[in-house]
């Protein structure tokens, strides 16, 4: 199947963030001979729009890029490119919307024009915000867009989605406590970096599991530094976690939160704290009203629980209606694995459900 052939030959080229001169010249050879504009929004994107002569349209999207990751799949089709590897499904994705295309060049009619979105740097700084920016929603005054991602681990070949909270807001929590080292036979002399710290991880720990239970929420460290001899205090520990939340509210508040716990035992232990975080994603949030309109056109199984993991399809709900869905792939290895791969049968299923979009949705 040329899906297959499609997932295979990008598999075996993967390239980073928005450096993908290689992909980008496979997908225009591939939609070149369709009927179809081809457009770059933004580095390292690509759109294919499709002029069905309506007044509006309705957008699919894929991510291209892929990770630093050596592969050792040991498949006949892996990686070309030493240290990189299509290890998160993205070379599925694409193959989905070539599919698409395909599909779509095959059409003389439809109640929409369709936009298809290849974006760069998913996986790095956020491709999407830039396409968003660039105004091409507007331009081709566009109704909603839809993206989906392969899942390991729900049932094979269906898929999976949820109204609201589906994918969350993240970003990354660095905390710094800086003391004054002494032996400690003579701690009286010191400021211990280390007891601070502890102290922190304890009180934001106790501030997160306060909130109520069905708010769905996430704050963990997974490292932690501190000293440099088993008989002297600390003169600095340092901390890495990530926190995780849906509503904006709630992440802001969390974030401050971090904030004044830091501040506090700052001023009760005199050591200094900094807490920094980084921006992330938003959360990616399926509006109830585009939930039932698609259910209504072209059925899924529905999630009991979101997935604390994130997505820059985030931007693209922030700029117009958006719904992301997950593509069950069974027993696999794990997203982000080295030897990650699946049943690419399973491809044809995306780009059938993709279709029944594009056909029904109106």
């Amino acid at each position: 199947m040329q899906i297959i052939e499609d997932r295979r030959a990008l598999h075996r080229i993967p390239e980073l963030d928005r450096q993908l001169p290689k992909t980008l010249n496979y997908l225009k050879n591939s939609l070149s001979g369709l009927n179809c504009t081809l457009f770059s929004p933004s580095e390292g994107a690509l759109c294919a729009f499709f002029d069905f002569g309506k007044a509006s349209s309705i957008a699919f999207r894929a991510d291209i890029d892929a990770l630093p990751i050596t592969e050792r799949s040991g498949v006949p089709y892996a990686s070309s490119h030493p240290g990189r590897m299509h290890a998160c499904g993205h070379d599925g994705h694409t193959a989905i919307l070539l599919e698409l295309a395909r599909r779509l060049n095959a059409r003389k009619e439809l109640p929409h024009n369709v936009l298809l979105v290849f974006q760069p740097a998913e996986e790095t700084t956020g491709g999407a915000k830039q396409i968003c920016d660039a105004g091409v929603f507007e331009k081709y005054n566009t109704k909603a867009i839809f993206g989906l991602h392969l899942w390991p681990g729900l049932t094979a070949g269906s898929v999976f989605s949820r109204k609201n909270e589906l994918m969350a807001r993240s970003c990354e929590v660095n905390v710094d406590f800086w003391g004054k080292s002494s032996h400690i036979a003579k701690a009286d002399q010191g400021i211990d970096a280390l007891a601070a710290a502890v102290e922190f991880y304890t009180r934001a720990t106790a501030m997160e599991h306060a909130l109520p239970e069905h708010i769905f929420r996430l704050l963990k460290f997974g490292k932690f530094h501190s000293g440099s001899a088993r008989n002297a205090l600390a003169d600095h520990t340092h901390m890495e976690g990530s926190l995780r939340a849906f509503q904006d509210e709630i992440f802001l508040g969390l974030q401050e939160g971090l904030r004044t716990i830091a501040a506090q035992i700052e001023a009760a232990t005199l050591c200094r704290a900094e807490v920094s975080m980084n921006d992330g994603y938003p959360a990616v949030m399926n509006p109830g009203d585009l939930y039932d309109q698609v259910r209504t056109v072209a059925p899924f199984e529905d999630l009991p629980e979101p997935f604390m993991t994130a997505e820059d399809f985030s931007w693209y709900q922030r700029s117009i209606p958006g719904m992301f869905f997950f593509l069950g792939l069974g027993d696999t290895p794990a997203l982000h694995a080295d030897n990650f791969d699946f049943d690419e049968t399973i491809l044809v299923k995306g780009a059938d459900f993709f279709e029944k979009l594009a056909e029904n949705f109106l």
